[in-house]
């Protein structure tokens, strides 16, 4: 509806001004013949300054710039619509074509400049563009401005030749004059209204949507939170589920182990006296039994959670774990903890824990060490875990069972770890711990 109104606008104003074009031009042409005819041309000579070369050669220049000027704004909205840089060069045109009219009719009527600034208006594109080809507008209405440029060059006059005529008529010409000069202006300032309301109403749409995105938006990230949840909650279920599957594996397999064991031992009992041989015999694959049924205990256990730490808190437990490696070696170990409460989750614990665990072995067992330091502290949300020994540390650091054990369980965290052998063997550790409020 905005759009019908905008358009229906521009028509009347197009027809206004071809009336009043029209009017100006014939009407001194018209005027011209009847002094003329008259004989009056020497009486009228002498009351003006100046008076057209040629009347109706004037005629057919307005009108036929204003025929130009209407098959611009045509193709413009026709064809040139959806192209920018023609429609820039035909409103260029436009105004060209509206100041060779208003220098024909003399500069008696420059209200052709309201219909091209309609055009600048509906067709300028961007801000840059549409405020320069807005200043060209106002600037080209200012100096076609009759009375201005009057002051200093002999210019003919519309209202010379009105009052040639008698009073009486001189009144309906001037009205006419007048009314089509203002009608002109009202339009374009109702075009101006209905325009801005036009773009109103798109920056309402425009609100609207963003509305709709912004809560669109909202939506999405409940839903990603939801399913940050949901993955939480899944991952629990699935390490739930694998802790239940390792435990029925070391139940079978220590089922099946203690179970030979003691069917192996019957057998010795019952052979002991009569075949020393054979019950050695059976003593040795009992032996064999055990000892792969240590084998796979052991890896099973090693991917449980620790047994201290189902008892105790994980500084306690790794407190109690020192001193039982104190107890039956010679090392020494040093232990600083510089967070206040090592409370995390439980997958983050078990990390620690048996980061600790292995690597204290590894001094033990590899590096002969003598002397260990651990030391525990955060740095913005991560934990910070260093372990350094005085011990041998090793020419070339390769990829063992220990230290990929340790690097597997850190990238399960989304952590970092890196070895170093300077001087003894440093593990150095970054995890990313899942900070709550009863962490803080």
């Amino acid at each position: 509806m905005q759009r019908i109104k905008l358009r229906d606008i521009r028509v009347a104003m197009m027809i206004v001004n071809f009336i009043a074009v029209s009017f100006v031009s014939l009407f001194i042409y018209r005027t011209t013949e009847n002094i003329c005819e008259e004989y009056q041309a020497r009486e009228f000579l002498n009351t003006v300054r100046a008076i057209p070369g040629n009347p109706l050669f004037t005629v057919f220049i307005a009108v036929g710039l204003y025929a130009l000027l209407l098959l611009s704004i045509l193709l413009r909205e026709r064809i040139w619509v959806n192209n920018t840089t023609v429609a820039y060069g035909s409103l260029v045109f436009d105004f060209l074509v509206s100041v060779g009219i208003v220098w024909a009719l003399n500069f008696n009527y420059n209200g052709i400049f309201f219909l091209v600034f309609t055009g600048v208006i509906s067709y300028a594109k961007g801000d840059k563009g549409k405020y320069l080809m807005i200043c060209l507008a106002l600037v080209s209405f200012l100096l076609t401005d009759r009375e201005l440029l009057s002051i200093n060059y002999k210019m003919y006059s519309i209202y010379d030749y009105i009052n040639y005529y008698d009073a009486s008529t001189q009144q309906y010409l001037i009205g006419i004059y007048n009314v089509l000069s203002s009608l002109n202006i009202i339009l374009f300032i109702v075009y101006c209204i209905f325009f801005i309301q036009k773009q109103k109403g798109t920056i309402e749409e425009v609100n609207m949507l963003y509305d709709e995105i912004r809560k669109t938006n909202n939506d999405l990230q409940n839903a990603n939170k939801q399913l940050e949840e949901y993955a939480r909650i899944t991952e629990r279920m699935g390490e739930t589920k694998e802790r239940n599957r390792l435990a029925r594996e070391i139940h079978d397999t220590l089922g099946h182990t203690l179970t030979g064991i003691s069917v192996g031992i019957d057998a010795c009992i019952a052979t002991v006296e009569q075949d020393p041989s054979e019950t050695k015999k059976h003593l040795e694959m009992i032996s064999g039994v055990a000892r792969n049924g240590l084998v796979d205990i052991r890896r099973s256990v090693n991917e449980l959670k620790p047994d201290a730490l189902e008892r105790l808190s994980l500084e306690a437990a790794i407190t109690k774990m020192i001193t039982d490696m104190k107890d039956i070696t010679d090392m020494q170990i040093f232990f600083d903890c510089r967070v206040s409460q090592l409370k995390f989750d439980e997958d983050e614990e078990s990390a620690i824990y048996r980061v600790i665990q292995e690597s204290l072995t590894n001094a033990m067992r590899h590096g002969r060490a003598s002397r260990v330091w651990i030391t525990v502290e955060r740095e913005n949300s991560n934990i910070m875990l260093t372990i350094k020994d005085d011990g041998i540390g090793c020419a070339a650091i390769k990829p063992g069972f220990g230290t990929q054990h340790i690097r597997e369980r850190i990238q399960m965290l989304n952590g970092t770890v890196e070895f170093k052998s300077e001087d003894g063997f440093t593990v150095s550790v970054r995890i990313p711990i899942r900070w709550g409020e009863e962490y803080d």
